[in-house]
This record gives C-alpha cells, sequence and structure tokens, in this order.
C-alpha cells in the first residue's frame, strides 16, 4: 500500500533515483495504491546530469510493492521494495530501460509496453 508521502524508488534511466508520493491518481480520493496504479510524485534524488530535475512533479506506474499482494488463481506476491516507472501524459514510459523485476498485472491494466521493456516478468 503506498500512501502520500510514501518515498518510492525509480526503476528506470530517466535519472530520478527517488520519488516521493504527493497524491495517488484515479477517480475520487482513495486513500492508498497498489500494483499498476497511477501515482503523482516530486522528485527527491537524482543522478547528475539526467534530464528530469529535483523537485520536478512527475506521473509514475506502481511496478513492485512490499505489501503482499493476492492474484486472482490465490497465489500471493511480494517484492523487496516499492517501486515506480515514470510515465508521459501518453501513459508510455519516460525511460527506455526499466531494472529489475515486474508484476504481470499491469499487462491488464494497459501498460503493456512497459511489461515489454521489463527484464523479467513475476
Amino acid at each position: 500500500m503506498i500512501q502520500p508521502y510514501s518515498r518510492l524508488k525509480v526503476v528506470d534511466n530517466t535519472g530520478a533515483r527517488e520519488i516521493m508520493c504527493i497524491r495517488i491518481g484515479g477517480r475520487g480520493k482513495p486513500k492508498s495504491a497498489q500494483l499498476g496504479d497511477l501515482v503523482i510524485g516530486s522528485v527527491k534524488v537524482v543522478t547528475p546530469g539526467s534530464t528530469v530535475k529535483k523537485k520536478e512533479v512527475v506521473k509514475g506506474v506502481i511496478i513492485r510493492q512490499k505489501k503482499p499482494f493476492q492474484r486472482k488463481d490465490g497465489t500471493v506476491i511480494r517484492f523487496d521494495d516499492n517501486a515506480v516507472v515514470l510515465i508521459n501524459p501518453d501513459g508510455l514510459p519516460r525511460g527506455s530501460r526499466i531494472f529489475g523485476p515486474v508484476a504481470r498485472e499491469l499487462r491488464d491494466q494497459g501498460y503493456s509496453r512497459i511489461v515489454s521493456m521489463a527484464t523479467e516478468v513475476l
């Protein structure tokens, strides 16, 4: 469960390393987000010379979460960290590479481009 003020690790090559969740995207006013949800965040840590600047407000999709997530078939999946991939307003990833595993639930939610760029899909 990702809430406002949660720190998320950025796992693409845009240059951002960490963002802080400001708001959960979607209809209404959800209290928390999970795999495949859209979050709006502020960049907190960047690498030198990156295209993304510190304090920039960005949109991202949650691809991993620490909280156990139950799938439709009854299996439970849990990752080691809370991770996000930055996206454009069109919904396409801003980076050209994605590091680490990605949950396959993203394909059902319309982020097939992120799934195809990932090194491993669980």
